[in-house]
């Protein structure tokens, strides 16, 4: 059980890629917290907790809202007193081409998928320096990397992400704490789902694996770079993409 009695925070934990991720701590023995806007979150962590016998709350707020985020905490530290590892997950699109884009379209986007990052992020690392141990796991993409049509403002918000993931790893290494990023290529969850067949298809075709990832093969990476296997590494981007980076 390499998590037992470790807890874990997945934002955006309420289904798909997040969901995965938590349960895939669960399943070795970490109390889990679930963030999420929906407010049917508690769902979820009652779900994880009597699948896998382990502690697990869900807390329903916006982790683009500091207000909602320092309730956030609170919480863990009055149920848990501590957190190890921090997965930041919680992300949404607005897809259209950059000349079409609203500048709200612009804000919704960075605010949910870095700033969020950076709100959750500091509070982690506020806790994890009391304890001189953590690991901080933020969710890229490749589009942060190579960029994507009409996706400018999702893109710009995962190259962040990695940007903020590599100078946070400076700044707290001798403490203890890692910091890495994993940035997914085409994973079979409803947003992708949602993509047309044909722009899907050609998607997959571009892939050398030939086929979408699947949402375990992300929560495996973020069990490696949450655990003490990766003790080692910080302030890397873990690309979990099937070759699609390699064309």
């Amino acid at each position: 059980m390499e998590f037992k009695d470790k807890v874990v925070l997945v934002t955006g934990g309420y289904r798909g890629i997040g969901r995965a991720i938590a349960e895939r701590f669960a399943k070795e023995g970490a109390n889990i917290v679930v963030a999420d806007i929906v407010p049917d979150v508690t769902k979820t962590a009652e779900e994880i907790a009597g699948q896998y016998q382990v502690k697990a709350i869900g807390v329903a707020g916006s982790v683009s809202d500091e207000g909602d985020v320092k309730a956030l905490f609170k919480n863990i530290a009055d149920t848990f007193g501590k957190l190890d590892v921090c997965i930041n997950n919680a992300g949404i699109t607005r897809d259209t081409l950059s000349m079409r884009m609203s500048a709200d379209d612009w804000d919704k986007v960075i605010d949910i998928n870095l700033r969020s990052v950076f709100l959750v992020t500091k509070e982690a690392v506020t806790m994890m320096m009391r304890a001189k141990y953590g690991r901080i796991v933020n969710m890229s993409s490749i589009v942060g990397l190579r960029g994507n049509v009409g996706q400018a403002n999702y893109s710009a918000s995962k190259a962040g992400i990695v940007g903020l993931t590599k100078s946070v790893a400076s700044e707290v290494a001798k403490r203890g704490i890692t910091v890495n990023a994993i940035a997914p290529g085409f994973i079979d969850t409803d947003m992708t789902r949602a993509v047309q067949d044909k722009a899907r298809d050609n998607f997959l075709s571009m892939i050398p694996m030939e086929k979408a990832g699947g949402v375990d093969d992300i929560a495996e990476a973020a069990a490696f770079l949450g655990s003490d296997r990766s003790k080692y590494i910080t302030g890397q981007v873990l690309v979990v993409d099937g070759g699609l980076m390699l064309r």
